[in-house]
């Protein structure tokens, strides 16, 4: 593992992605995906409902579900395992897990459905 941080970039390129906070309403096996996740949808409020495929393994759907996640809603969707996944899911990766597995990144309290991370 490297030490390195990566180059550093102006303040603009952080602005430009659109983090939200939504809430998980369903969690469901990803059974297509090349490795083992799961498909979830969050509803971000007026942003409306989003599917995410996430490494997010080691908890079970009904730890999932009712906790709120952070998004970033404005990448472009992408196609895994069958699945287009419509928003990429913030997570964290677990100590010793494969490369990939995480937890969610989460408010330390319940925060408006659709607010923007800054």
């Amino acid at each position: 593992m490297s030490a390195e941080i990566k180059p550093l970039v102006r303040v603009e390129v952080f602005e430009q992605l659109d983090i939200r906070v939504g809430r998980v309403s369903s969690v469901e096996a990803a059974p297509s995906a090349r490795k083992r996740s799961h498909l979830l949808t969050v509803d971000f409020g007026k942003y409306g409902i989003r599917r995410s495929v996430a490494r997010l393994t080691t908890h079970s759907a009904e730890e999932l579900v009712g906790k709120q996640v952070l998004g970033v809603l404005n990448f472009e969707p992408r196609e895994i395992g069958g699945v287009v996944s419509e928003f990429l899911t913030l997570g964290v990766q677990l100590p010793g897990a494969d490369s990939g597995e995480a937890t969610i990144v989460t408010p330390l309290i319940d925060v408006k459905i659709g607010s923007k991370l800054f």
